[in-house]
C-alpha cells in the first residue's frame, strides 16, 4: 500500500483515508443510509441504521479494544522482571544493544511552552523508554520526525531529546528525526544502528502498536539485528466489566488505536 501511495504521489493524503476508514465515519454512513431507506423500506433501513449505532455504540467501549488487542492483533505481554534483568546484564557485559522509542505524535506548537511538545503517546512511550533505560542501564534512542501532513515543525525526535534531558535528567544516545511513518521508523533507524555495530534493539512503543512495528524494524533488519518487543500502556485500570462496555472518550480512542493498527497491518503500512 506505501509503494501504491507512493506511486500515485499521495503519500500525504495517508492521515485523510485513515480518518474515513476508521470509526466514526463508516458508521455514520450507515446511519444515513438506513434513514434514507427507512420510508421506501423500513426494515432494512431501520436495520442498517440499528447497525450503525451499534457500529458506534461498540467502537467506544473498551472492551472492544480489549478483544481487538487480544484476539486481532495478539499484543505481546509486556517485559518481565526476569527479562529486565537479563537486559541489565547484557549491558554490564558491554554487549550492542539499544533501546529504541517510536514516536507518537507531537503538538507542533505548545503555546504554554512555546514550542513543540509531544503528544501524550510519545511522552508515555518516552517516559517508560527513560526508565527502561535507568533500570538496565542500556543506552536510549527516539525515532521520529515530521508526520505525514505535518509542515513548519521540529521533528519529534528533537524534542523527545530536549524532554529526556532537560525534564528527565537522561540524555538520549540517538536521534533519528527523518521518519514520518512506522515502516520508515524501522528503515531509517536500523539504517542509523547497523553502523555503530548495535545487534539488538529493545522497541518500545504501545501494546497495540507493537506487532506492527516489530514487523517493520525485522523487516528493516533483514536478520542482521535482533529485535526484542517492550510493549507499554497494557494496563486495563480499575473498572468493572459492565463499565468496559459503556461507550467513553476512553474506549473511543482505544478502539482507534486498534482499528488504526489493524488498517495499518493489512495494508502492509
Amino acid at each position: 500500500m506505501n509503494d501504491l501511495l507512493a506511486l500515485l504521489g499521495i503519500e500525504s493524503w495517508k492521515p485523510v483515508f485513515s480518518v474515513l476508514l476508521l470509526p466514526p465515519v463508516p458508521f455514520l454512513l450507515l446511519v444515513l443510509i438506513g434513514a434514507r431507506l427507512i420510508l421506501p423500506r423500513r426494515g432494512l433501513g431501520w436495520f442498517i441504521v440499528l447497525l450503525g449505532v451499534s457500529g458506534l455504540w461498540m467502537s467506544a467501549s473498551n472492551g472492544t479494544a480489549q478483544l481487538l488487542n487480544r484476539w486481532a492483533l495478539k499484543t505481546p505481554a509486556a517485559l518481565t522482571v526476569d527479562q529486565i534483568a537479563a537486559l541489565k546484564k547484557a549491558a554490564k557485559a558491554g554487549e550492542p544493544v539499544a533501546i529504541i522509542v517510536l514516536g507518537g505524535g507531537a503538538e507542533p506548537l505548545a503555546p504554554e511552552y512555546g514550542v513543540t511538545n509531544l503528544a501524550a503517546p510519545s511522552l508515555e512511550r518516552l517516559r517508560y523508554g527513560l526508565w527502561l533505560g535507568r533500570e538496565t542501564g542500556l543506552p536510549v534512542g527516539y525515532s521520529g520526525g515530521l508526520g505525514w501532513g505535518q509542515s513548519d515543525a521540529q521533528p519529534e525526535a528533537q524534542a523527545a531529546a530536549r524532554i529526556a534531558s532537560q525534564e528527565f535528567g537522561r540524555p538520549l544516545k540517538w536521534q533519528e528525526d527523518t521518519s514520518r511513518d512506522t515502516r520508515e521508523n524501522g528503515i531509517r533507524t536500523i539504517a542509523l544502528l547497523k553502523p555503530q555495530g548495535i545487534t539488538k534493539i529493545v522497541l518500545v512503543t504501545h501494546g497495540s502498536h507493537m506487532p506492527r512495528s516489530v514487523r517493520a524494524f525485522e523487516a528493516a533488519a533483514a536478520g542482521q539485528v535482533t529485535i526484542q518487543a517492550a510493549p507499554m500502556g497494557l494496563g486495563s485500570g480499575v473498572r468493572t466489566r459492565a463499565l468496559d462496555w459503556m461507550p467513553s472518550v476512553q474506549g473511543f480512542t482505544q478502539v482507534s488505536r486498534s482499528l488504526h493498527e489493524l488498517v495499518g497491518l493489512a495494508a502492509g503500512a
